[in-house]
């Protein structure tokens, strides 16, 4: 019996056509006549495709790597399930499967893997490439050669070869055919549905349009830390668990990505490096390490030859996809807003079809509002190469500057205060900083300074301090090269730098800075100027955290009135001038004109902010302060439960005021006797401030203070007594020995040393207070009175 082949299609390169006719066997152009000056093929028949039998287990796979399957078992058991054992199912079922993903990301690896492993299941199984429609009609060919030996096929025409192959495959049930690598459906369709007698595994960067042929691809993620380390180590020859952090960081470095893992290890075994070597030198050369094969082979596949083929075929299709993924390069690698690349075509839609493209080919993932991508198709994209028209460095600079220019204009506005514009920031906060941090200052334009010192201001208010003063000194520095050092932006950006340290607790550096730009303010811009008064407010805030009261109070007074002039009663730049007026008369004991100043600030910012603003929260956090300062504490307590719900629900649970109104709810109880609740709360807010602070900073060190009198309070001074003498030696070495908070430190030691009968030790530091008390507050001030009365309660005592 002979095999019907005249009507399968042409596939591949083009060739002579079949006709309709059955016959014994397949004529093939073979050998040569010479007759006269004409040369003439003789036809090779080959024989019927049907009684040529196959070699058991034939195969062509590549040789297996083993020990480079690592981390796939969850894929491996997917595939083996849907390309269950044939026995297991119909005689006629055929199984089609694809799986997709990134290139590198470990695709061929899992199909040869599943191939070498189930070997057993197939009579045969071919490894096509399917690269091209002739790459595949070249792999068909092969398999005619295979099944023929002895053969000669060499001159032969390759269509007829591969039609002769799948009759062969027609009728030589059983198989398992390989596509690997496949660019497009279409380039498989007729080979799939023609042959029926056997299963398919397809590989491809492509996602989409899989499912008329092969249902839903299996999509390949990258591997999971564990994973990678692991299979980093057996690459490297170093399993040392001595060196696995360091391999773990390394392969994290790489985001996890098979092929980077597979250069980095050969690498690192050819040279006889080390993992700190190798991560050194991808941050230090990446182009070079991305386009370096681990072996050294020069046509070996690296990652950047991988994705470069990627984008010719992309950029072919849609040149704004390749555009949007230069942009894409300079953000964070997750959840990119889709929105951050709006405006960037004139049609609305372009910018949808573009992200659709790059998500059809693996460059990224999509979701109805993010992108995503890998960050080393991030770095890949950001690196400059004379020989790679996608990455010139005019196109690199281009898609930097586009980038910010595209996180500019979706900022937020009111940073600090809009809180309605915080979701945006905190969504926006990740790609800002990985923008930033893949641009050198000296190069940031004035999209990045806008960017720097929006950003600062925002991290300002959320209490994150370290990154917020090193966005602050930044955009000081960008602005001054800029703008020149008397620019409004440059004064605006040295004032938020100030504004930093004072937050951290660094006084010395706040106060001399906010000092230089008031004198700036006023020279440049003049005394009314509503920057002017802002500089002028946070210089008296200084003064005040510093202890300097006298400096402190006419600062706050002059801002007041003049912005009440300049601005009016409803402005929130008065109602923070008002706040910090009152603020001041308290420190100085003045609860008289304190309070109404207080209570009037609260009034009119719920009237013009709403109550969940975080400026009226700070009004109701510094009324009930007041009113327990007073004594009041049936007002103060339940203002200072309102304050901390609200801020716990607004800010979270880290943010500094947060803390803050957990210390003085703390406090407020302890006022009123509630020590079951007050100490649980001081030592969680210690906990958190040591934590989220640091040990040094002023606000720490109240906590500490707290605490050590909550424990006093309740008769502990086992750990009352070492808390207080570690906040007063603290105080001393970073607030000086005249600061307030230290005087109220030696204070409540001397008051506890007192306690605990040793008037040695307590009325000498009662003495040495109130003598700084009188000093630097006089006679009146109700610190100074106090510290009185403890001293003569303390020598009433018998000796």
């Amino acid at each position: 019996m002979t095999d019907d082949i005249a009507h399968t299609p042409a596939l591949g390169r083009s060739g002579p056509s079949t006709s309709g006719a059955r016959s014994p066997s397949v004529d093939i152009n073979h050998g040569t006549v010479i007759t006269g000056d004409t040369t003439v093929h003789a036809p090779l028949a080959l024989p019927p495709p049907a009684q040529v039998p196959g070699s058991p287990g034939m195969h062509n796979l590549p040789r297996p790597a083993s020990h480079r399957f690592v981390g796939r078992e969850r894929e491996m058991a997917s595939l083996e399930e849907a390309l269950q054992p044939r026995n297991e199912r119909t005689a006629t079922q055929v199984v089609t499967q694809a799986m997709s993903g990134l290139g590198g990301v470990g695709k061929t690896t899992l199909a040869l893997h599943y191939a070498h492993s189930h070997r057993l299941n197939y009579t045969t199984i071919w490894w096509i490439n399917a690269e091209t429609p002739e790459t595949i009609t070249d792999s068909l060919t092969q398999l005619t050669t295979r099944v023929n030996p002895g053969t000669d096929t060499g001159t032969a025409a390759g269509d007829v070869l591969a039609q002769w192959a799948l009759a062969w495959l027609d009728t030589h049930p059983g198989w398992l055919l390989v596509f690997d690598n496949a660019t497009h459906p279409d380039h498989l369709a007729p080979y799939l549905a023609r042959l029926t007698n056997g299963d398919h595994l397809i590989t491809s960067r492509l996602t989409h349009d899989w499912d008329a042929l092969a249902g839903q691809p299996l999509h390949l993620d990258v591997l999971p830390l564990p994973a990678a380390t692991s299979l980093l180590c057996q690459l490297a020859g170093r399993n040392d668990p001595v060196e696995h952090p360091a391999a773990g960081e390394l392969a994290d470095e790489l985001g996890h990505l098979p092929l980077a893992l597979e250069q980095a290890g050969t690498h690192i075994r050819r040279t006889r490096g080390t993992y700190p070597g190798y991560l050194q030198r991808f941050r230090t050369q990446t182009a070079r390490m991305l386009n370096t094969s681990g072996n050294g082979d020069p046509h070996r596949t690296t990652i950047a030859r991988t994705w470069r083929i990627t984008l010719d075929t992309i950029a072919e299709r849609d040149p704004l996809a390749v555009h949007l993924l230069q942009i894409m390069a300079w953000l964070a690698p997750h959840d990119i807003p889709r929105d951050l690349l709006d405006g960037l075509a004139d049609d609305p839609g372009a910018e949808a079809d573009a992200l659709a493209l790059l998500n059809d080919f693996s460059m990224i993932s999509l979701t109805e509002s993010t992108a995503s991508t890998h960050r080393l198709v991030q770095a890949v994209t950001r690196t400059p190469d004379p020989h790679d028209p996608h990455r010139t460095e005019q196109a690199i600079q281009q898609a930097q500057n586009t980038a910010a220019t595209q996180i500019r204009n979706t900022l937020p506005t009111a940073p600090a205060t809009n809180t309605t514009g915080w979701p945006r920031w905190r969504v926006l906060l990740p790609h800002i900083s990985a923008c930033l941090a893949h641009t050198h200052p000296d190069t940031d334009t004035n999209d990045t300074d806008l960017i720097l010192c929006s950003t600062a201001q925002f991290l300002l208010s959320q209490g994150q301090l370290s990154q917020a003063i090193s966005f602050a000194e930044r955009s000081t520095t960008s602005s001054a090269r800029l703008h020149g050092e008397d620019h409004p932006s440059t004064l605006v950006s040295r004032n938020n730098l100030a504004s930093a340290y004072r937050a951290a607790g660094d006084l010395e550096r706040a106060i001399p800075l906010y000092e230089q730009t008031l004198t700036d303010s006023i020279r440049v811009l003049g005394e009314n100027h509503p920057d002017t008064l802002i500089s002028r407010n946070n210089l008296a805030s200084a003064y005040r955290a510093a202890g300097d009261l006298e400096r402190a109070i006419p600062l706050f007074e002059q801002t007041l009135t003049d912005s009440v002039r300049v601005l009016g009663e409803g402005h929130p730049d008065t109602l923070s001038s008002r706040n910090n007026l009152a603020g001041v008369y308290e420190s100085a004991g003045d609860l008289e004109r304190a309070i109404p100043l207080y209570e009037q600030t609260l009034t009119d910012r719920l009237r013009l902010l709403g109550e969940h603003h975080p400026d009226t929260l700070n009004s109701r956090n510094n009324l009930a302060a007041a009113y327990e300062s007073a004594g009041d504490l049936e007002r103060a307590i339940p203002l200072f439960e309102q304050t901390l719900t609200d801020r716990l629900r607004l800010l979270g649970e880290n943010h500094p005021d947060t803390l803050n109104s957990r210390n003085n709810l703390a406090s407020a109880y302890r006022a009123a006797g509630d020590l079951e609740r007050a100490v649980p709360l001081f030592e969680q807010t210690l906990t958190d401030r040591l934590r989220l602070l640091g040990e040094n900073h002023p606000d720490t060190l109240s906590s500490r203070n707290n605490l050590a009198s909550a424990y006093r309070a309740a008769g502990d001074l086992e750990r009352a007594i070492p808390l207080y003498e570690q906040t007063l030696t603290d105080r001393l070495r970073l607030l000086g020995e005249n600061h307030p908070s230290t005087l109220n430190s030696r204070n409540n030691l001397a008051s506890a040393y007192e306690s605990a009968g040793d008037l040695e030790r307590a009325i000498p530091l009662f003495e040495q207070t109130l003598t700084d008390r009188l000093r630097l507050h006089g006679e009146d001030h109700p610190t100074t009175r106090t510290v009185r009365d403890n001293l003569r309660q303390a020598c009433s005592h018998p000796r």
